[in-house]
C-alpha cells in the first residue's frame, strides 16, 4: 500500500481550509440578523422573492444552453482534429483561448454590431446572450474534452469500430462519449459555475440573470447577499450532481453495459 507523505496531507488540509473557511464565514454572516427575527430570515426573504426565481430560471437555461453549445461544437471539432487533422489542433487550441483575452464588453459590442440587425432570429437579445455564453465557455469545454481525448486511443478505437461495421454516429455515441464522460462532466461543471455567477455580459445586454441579481442584492442587503452566495453554491452542486446522474444513465443506455 502506497504511503501518503506528510507534505501531501498538509497541502490537502491547506486547500480544504482555503475553500471551506470562507464558506463557513459567509454562512455565519448570513445568519446574523436583527433581534426578533429567526436566524433563517435572510434565506426566507431570498426564497420569497419573485426576482430570485426569475433570475435563477434564466441563468439555468443559459447554463444548459452553453453546455449544449459546447458539446455540439467542441466535441466533434476536437475529435476530428485528433483523428484526421492533427495539424489543425494548435489552431483550434488558439481559437479556444481567445475568450480569455477578449474583454466581455468587446465581445458583446461585436455581437450586437454584427447580429443586431438583419439576421432574423439571431438578432434577438436572448440569442445574443446564449451565443456570448457559448463563446466564453469554449475554453473550459475544449480543455476538458482535450484532456479526455488524450487519455484514449482515438485513432485505434475508431478504426477498430469502423472495421467492425460501425457507423460514425455509433462510434461517437458508443465509443467516444462514454470514454470522455468524466471530462465532459468537468467541463459542464466549470461552465455551469461560470454562467451562474456571470455579470458583465448579461448586464450589458440588459438581462437580470442570477449574477446581476446577486450584485443588486449585495448593494442593499448584506446578509441577503451572503445567503444568496450559499444558496448559489448549493444549487450549482445539486444541478451538477443531477447532470452527472442523467449523463451516466444516458451514456450507459447508449453505450451498452460497461
Amino acid at each position: 500500500m502506497k504511503r501518503v507523505s506528510l507534505g501531501s496531507v498538509f497541502v490537502g488540509i491547506l486547500a480544504l481550509l482555503y475553500f471551506v473557511v470562507p464558506l463557513i464565514a459567509t454562512a455565519q454572516f448570513s445568519f446574523q440578523v436583527g433581534s426578533g427575527q429567526p436566524f433563517w430570515a435572510a434565506y426566507a426573504s431570498i426564497l420569497r422573492s419573485a426576482q430570485f426565481w426569475q433570475s435563477l430560471r434564466l441563468s439555468l437555461g443559459m447554463a444548459l444552453a452553453a453546455v449544449a453549445i459546447g458539446l455540439i461544437v467542441v466535441v466533434p471539432a476536437a475529435y476530428w482534429a485528433y483523428l484526421r487533422a492533427p495539424r489543425l489542433k494548435p489552431w483550434i487550441e488558439f481559437v479556444s483561448i481567445l475568450p480569455f483575452v477578449v474583454p466581455p464588453i468587446v465581445l458583446v459590442l461585436g455581437l450586437v454590431r454584427l447580429y443586431a440587425t438583419g439576421f432574423g432570429p439571431l438578432s434577438s437579445r436572448v440569442t445574443l446572450l446564449m451565443g456570448a455564453y457559448g463563446v466564453v465557455s469554449l475554453p473550459y469545454m475544449f480543455r476538458s474534452v482535450d484532456t479526455g481525448l488524450r487519455s484514449m486511443n482515438v485513432k485505434g478505437l475508431t478504426e477498430a469500430a469502423l472495421g467492425l461495421g460501425a457507423s460514425w454516429v455509433r462510434v461517437m455515441f458508443r465509443i467516444v462519449l462514454p470514454n470522455i464522460r468524466q471530462s465532459l462532466l468537468g467541463g459542464a461543471f466549470l461552465t455551469f459555475a461560470l454562467i451562474m455567477g456571470e455579470y458583465a455580459i448579461s448586464s450589458m445586454l440588459g438581462f437580470n440573470t442570477f449574477g446581476v441579481y446577486m450584485l443588486l442584492t449585495g448593494q442593499t442587503e448584506a446578509q441577503g447577499a451572503a445567503a444568496l452566495s450559499i444558496i448559489a453554491f448549493i444549487l450549482v452542486w445539486i444541478f451538477v450532481a443531477i447532470m452527472q446522474w442523467v449523463s451516466r444513465d444516458a451514456l450507459t443506455t447508449v453505450g451498452g453495459s460497461r
